[in-house]
């Protein structure tokens, strides 16, 4: 191993990220700071505009983060107190928060074992006369079977709000993420695909009038300036993080390919290194690889030897949300969902990024081995 490495594999290389915009975004901030168009600056609708676009979609709603955006998504479409949402146990707690906050109660079901996306026939159980919206998760990167959930939530009369946040630039039969939902929420925390300086998000939709109930909601419940139709919140994606959003959005497909080139070297290095798993691209799926998860045996030790010479491996999510403190009240223990449960205890994120280099992952792959 070439131990000169070391100590210099981040899991997400942000700093070489910035190095590619850097320029773009001080000549972007300086007009932001002659303007002093720091609330609703030209930027903002700018990168409105051109996310939608790249997406493919009619409207793009910058909001402050992407838990408001999918809070945001599920009460311009109606759900509320007294309301069930169906969502997977494998995702952050984000996704869960959101139907809190609007006073709905979570339903929580298992995933596929092997892409560990949402299990369309668990839902299928799940779904009941109070379901008033199903929240598919594409995860780390890859998209979920939404089209396998339309019928489900037609039956009884839900809507589809896709948690989007990990797989910008992800299809699922030419289809992009994103797309597929009556709405979508999509964050672009630092370490996403498209990862502005701080915390930002959108919302995207084709439905007119869900947009337009998004962006009164997130401003204060107004559409005219001191007018306040209902009781909304204070939700804007900043202007200086729409500078950014912009500069990288222009860059983002070709970060995209990269990832997917990373994501094929170790495809095929990892396919002589016993007892580590690589992931499985679902039929139909262009994953955008926000993530690269694989599953190992006694995974704790592993990570520490990863950890140990340097390299930023993590875990996505260590803990399924029914095991989480927060949704103890629900009374879901151990057992409850035994795919999520058991993927918990192996699941194992390498380094990935558009920057990475073929000896960095040579230096993953061999350490993983020994370790293995």
């Amino acid at each position: 191993m070439d131990a000169s490495l070391a100590a210099n594999i981040p899991l997400v290389d942000l700093a070489a990220q910035h190095a590619d915009v850097e320029s773009e975004v001080l000549s972007g901030l300086e007009g932001v700071f002659a303007t002093t168009a720091f609330i609703g600056g030209a930027a903002v609708g700018q990168f409105e505009e051109a996310y939608a676009a790249w997406l493919g979609v009619d409207h793009c709603i910058g909001v402050a983060n992407g838990t408001d955006a999918l809070e945001l998504a599920l009460r311009a479409t109606g759900v509320g107190p007294g309301c069930e949402v169906v969502l997977p146990v494998n995702t952050f707690i984000a996704t869960a928060e959101a139907v809190v906050r609007i006073g709905a109660t979570p339903v929580f079901v298992d995933v596929d074992p092997v892409h560990l996306l949402i299990d369309p026939a668990q839902v299928a159980e799940a779904v009941g006369d109070r379901t008033q919206a199903i929240v598919p998760v594409h995860l780390f990167g890859q998209t979920a079977p939404v089209e396998q959930l339309r019928a489900l939530a037609g039956s009884c009369g839900a809507v589809i709000i896709e948690d989007a946040a990990q797989a910008q630039g992800a299809t699922r039969h030419g289809s992009p993420a994103g797309s597929l939902g009556a709405a979508a929420g999509t964050s672009f925390y630092p370490g996403k695909n498209l990862g502005a300086a701080g915390d930002a998000g959108a919302v995207t939709t084709d439905d007119p009038e869900i947009a337009r109930r998004v962006r009164m909601l997130a401003a204060h419940g107004s559409a005219t300036k001191y007018v306040h139709d209902v009781v909304g919140f204070n939700s804007r994606l900043d202007t200086i993080q729409a500078v950014i959003l912009n500069a990288k959005l222009r860059r983002l497909s070709a970060w995209n390919d990269s990832r997917r080139e990373a994501a094929a070297r170790y495809n095929e290095m990892l396919e002589d290194v016993p007892g580590a798993s690589a992931p499985i691209s679902a039929e139909g799926n262009d994953d955008a690889w926000h993530l690269y998860v694989i599953r190992v045996p006694d995974r704790d030790r592993v990570l520490a030897r990863l950890n140990g010479a340097g390299i930023g491996a993590g875990i996505h999510y260590p803990t399924p949300l029914h095991l989480s403190g927060a949704f103890a009240h629900l009374g879901l223990g151990p057992g409850s969902f035994p795919v999520a449960e058991r993927a918990a205890g192996e699941i194992l994120s390498l380094p990935l990024h558009p920057h990475i280099t073929i000896a960095q992952q040579k230096f993953v792959v061999e350490t993983l081995r020994d370790a293995l």
